[in-house]
Parts: structure tokens; sequence; C-alpha cells
């Protein structure tokens, strides 16, 4: 199983599930869900207070699931989503990002679970700064 957390992750979330040939699940920020849900509290990279939410029973106890989102800031939403699949007793198979900055919330999530970027060592430094050197031809 998939799941993803943010709007626009559902769609990359989508395309994957459907290219393993695997079910889909959304993980959204409170009140985007319209079915009956469980939720986790979380602090979130604004240091603001959130809840996540999941759909009640969304699959059977011990599915794996891959989680996919576009960013992971600090750590805080990605954190509350695997809190999330495992308090469905359900296993995190993996996190799937494209750009993770090297925060104290995402490392931990990063020796817990398998967890792949898309961005090669070498940018890892300038995603981490949040500005990449590519930006600085619109500086002007």
């Amino acid at each position: 199983m998939v799941g993803s957390l943010q709007l626009i992750s559902k769609c990359s979330g989508g395309a994957i599930a459907n290219h393993l040939k695997k079910g889909f699940i959304a993980i959204r920020k409170k009140g985007h869900l319209c079915v009956e849900t469980e939720a986790v509290d979380f602090v979130d990279y604004s240091k603001h207070s959130k809840t996540l939410e999941i759909r009640k029973n969304p699959f059977p106890t011990d599915t794996r699931v891959l989680i996919v989102d576009q960013w992971i800031e600090t750590g805080g939403t990605m954190a509350a989503a695997t809190q999330l699949i495992e308090k469905m007793n359900g296993i995190v198979a993996g996190i799937a990002v494209v750009a993770m900055e090297e925060q104290e919330i995402a490392l931990k999530l990063k020796q817990k679970y398998t967890l792949v970027t898309g961005v090669p060592c070498h940018l890892q430094p300038q995603i981490n700064s949040q500005y990449l050197n590519s930006f600085k031809q619109f500086d002007k």
C-alpha cells in the first residue's frame, strides 16, 4: 500500500501505487477527509500544533505501507504519519521523498526506517540551507 501526506503528493503517491499495483491511502491534515478518522497531533515546521488523520480501518493488520511526500523539513509531519500507520497496526515499509533537510527528527526517521530521497549527496548541503546555488541567477 502507498500513503501520501499532502494534496500535491497524492499525485505522485497515486502514480506510485498504480505503478506498483498497490492500494492507495490518503493521510491528511485534520478536516480534509470525508470519512471517520483516527488522528495524531504533532508540531509542524512552522512550530504550530496540527493534527494528521487517516481513515479508520484503512488496511488489514501488518499491511506494509510506503509513505510518499515531496519534502521533509523538520520531520514532524512525517513522524506523525508513521505514528498513524503504526497506530492502525500497519508496518512502515519505507519513506520516499523528493528532498529531506537533515534536521533532528528527520534524521531519526532516516535511522528507524528505509528513507530515500531524490537529492544527490553533493546537493544535500544546499537542501539543508534551503537555498540551491542555481537560484543565484535569479537574484539579479
